[in-house]
């Protein structure tokens, strides 16, 4: 991520690039000049005209969020303009549906918040978006400035100090002329190297402020490519003996075609981090399904135990995609654009800093050097384990209810192709990840890095919105729902067809699993039950419920046919299901644990069974 920069470094560039730092313009890193005499933005407009048709220019499509006295100016603006924009109950939920927006188009969401509690509401939405290297871009309505800066203004919050840990820079605009570059900079730093939230902070007083602008496009950020790094990459892909398999990224997004094919070139299996999903069309012959270790597809796993040499590509290592580490080491070559990112997780023979796209399409024009032969019996053996894989899948193991992994197969089924499919941070994302498979870029969708429960709800409204034809749904759990459930009402006020299934069984069930083995019963996880047809009713959403396992694809088919947004609740029983990602992120854990760690956990657990400690399940 970008890191703010001294003096010495900010001289540096704009000795370099011939740059100037406007007065009115404070940044964290260095500003980007405007390209030539010809202006998207120009004329004598006010502060909130000229931010406006700067978002236009930068190809904004919605604004998410909720106006206040410090931005009436600019909503004002917006409905005049005719900027579509969408009004959402909680500041949460509009840096989410900013997150859902870029995730779902490749573009920056944007999302317009007041100051103070603005701000404060929108972090965890910002953060998941940061720790997943989704652009969002912020506009803050700040408090006043300049003479019309006086002591104890409502909302006065440090914003800079509260954005800081959750954006890769912040741009503070001093005078209503600087402002498209304000938002320009912002916009381009969002989407440059690995892409990430970026924030704006505007004085309200400077919307209503006119000046003269002439405000043309930034140049495009250069693509990185260490050449030393890529040639002694190249020259270990072109030894034949070694076995090679792919681990894709989301920095893989954009470049599905040039994947595939290097795929092939290699002759490689292709494993997906989580939120890497989709990079891939998961029915390629050698696409084997997300995570190479214990913690994700059996089929990835069997294919990564005969691989000599990993190559990693637009991927982090992080926690939740390797199971909390548990991925097993290998020789390695790991790209990305981010410096950062290289080898701070995994062992590795060769870091190269690079663009995915850049390095892959690189190693394509050396084809005929790293070709393998056709191995059909590696497709063959790919083919034979997503069968075996399947046919365990497929097996009924609840009691009653509705087995959840039964549920989203039915629904991959009863889905379009093309459909967006967002998961929150439920037990069932796991088997999601699993077996929702994908065919095509950008339509699988969960919150990876920060696990901000709620997620999805607003998530898959903001890629609605982007999308209006595309069929759109949620997996959500009946804990997320109750963190962003009130933003079902936006949908039904805009006729957003989302499709919301709650799997509910009245309690937190991910942290019963994860605290019953450590401690022989679970603490403050049962929930209310919810009369959700109640709760429907009260918003005027179309109902439906599911309590079992008969005929499930066809009612999911009528559900999803359904030209409205429909709540669903769906009655689970998760038995005992194994978790492959619980077993070994719980086994790695139990591992790194001391001696003296260990002893106090089978102390407690052995106390509890000698004395049948009552479960206190609450």
């Amino acid at each position: 991520m970008s890191q703010p920069v001294s003096r010495r470094e900010v001289l540096k560039i704009m000795a370099a690039q011939g740059l100037a730092l406007l007065p009115g313009l404070v940044s964290a890193g260095p500003l980007h000049r405007r390209n030539g005499p010809a202006c998207c933005v120009s004329g004598n407009m006010t502060g909130a005209q000229a931010l406006v048709d700067t978002l236009r220019a930068e190809g904004t499509d919605c604004v998410y969020g909720i106006p206040g006295a410090q931005e009436n100016e600019l909503w004002d603006t917006f409905k005049t303009r005719g900027l579509p924009y969408l009004l959402v109950t909680h500041e949460f939920s509009a840096a989410t549906m900013a997150d859902g927006y870029a995730r779902s188009t490749g573009k920056p969401g944007v999302i317009c918040i007041v100051p103070g509690p603005g701000v404060t509401n929108s972090l965890s939405g910002l953060g998941e978006a940061l720790l997943d290297s989704v652009p969002v871009v912020c506009i803050v309505g700040d408090v006043a400035n300049g003479e019309h800066n006086r002591a104890f203004q409502v909302h006065s919050l440090d914003h800079v100090a509260l954005l800081r840990p959750v954006t890769k820079q912040i741009l503070q605009v001093q005078r209503a002329v600087d402002i498209p570059l304000g938002v320009r900079q912002a916009f381009h730093v969002a989407r440059a190297g690995e892409p990430g939230p970026t924030a704006v902070l505007i004085p309200y007083n400077l919307l209503i402020d006119s000046a003269n602008y002439r405000s043309g496009p930034l140049a495009p950020a250069p693509l990185p490519v260490d050449e030393g790094a890529f040639a002694q990459a190249l020259e270990i892909l072109q030894d034949r003996r070694l076995r090679i398999g792919i681990y894709a990224g989301m920095g893989c997004m954009d470049y599905s075609d040039s994947l595939v094919r290097l795929a092939e070139v290699l002759q490689a299996p292709v494993a997906t981090s989580m939120s890497g999903k989709g990079v891939i069309p998961e029915n390629h012959p050698l696409a084997v399904g997300w995570g190479y270790g214990p913690q994700g597809t059996r089929t990835a796993e069997l294919a990564f135990q005969s691989v000599d040499l990993v190559l990693a590509i637009g991927v982090k290592y992080a926690e939740v995609s390797t199971g909390f580490y548990s991925q097993p080491q290998t020789r390695l070559i790991h790209v990305d654009i981010n410096p950062d990112n290289l080898g701070r997780v995994m062992p590795t023979n060769v870091c190269v800093h690079a663009d995915a796209g850049m390095f892959m399409d690189m190693v394509l024009e050396q084809a005929d050097s790293v070709r393998r032969p056709p191995d059909c019996r590696l497709e063959q053996q790919i083919q034979a384990n997503k069968q075996q894989e399947r046919c365990g899948n497929s097996q009924i193991v609840c009691r009653c209810g509705t087995d959840p992994m039964a549920f989203i197969m039915a629904l991959r089924a009863a889905a379009c192709a093309d459909a967006l499919a967002f998961v929150d941070v439920t037990l069932s994302q796991y088997w999601a990840t699993e077996v929702f498979t994908t065919t095509m870029p950008r339509t699988f969708f969960n919150p990876t890095n920060n696990q901000a429960m709620g997620w999805s709800i607003p998530a898959a409204l903001g890629a609605q919105k982007a999308h209006p034809g595309r069929q759109t749904l949620t997996i959500t759990g009946d804990g997320c729902f109750l963190m962003s459930a009130m933003e079902i009402s936006t949908a039904v006020r805009e006729n957003l067809p989302v499709k919301f299934f709650i799997l509910d069984d009245q309690a937190y069930h991910y942290m019963q699993e994860l605290q019953r083995p450590a401690y022989l019963r679970t603490t403050a996880t049962i929930l209310a039950k919810l009369d959700y047809q109640a709760l429907a009713k009260g918003w005027g959403i179309a109902y439906e419920e599911i309590e079992g396992n008969c005929d499930l694809e066809g009612r999911l088919r009528s559900i999803l046919d359904q030209d409205c947004p429909v709540l669903i609740r769906v009655a689970v029983d998760y038995c005992r299901r194994p978790v492959r990602w619980i077993n070994a992120a719980r086994a790695h854990y139990t591992k790194d644990l001391t001696r003296q760690q260990k002893i106090h956990f089978l102390t407690r657990i052995g106390s509890r069974a000698v004395h049948h400690h009552r479960q206190d399940n609450d």
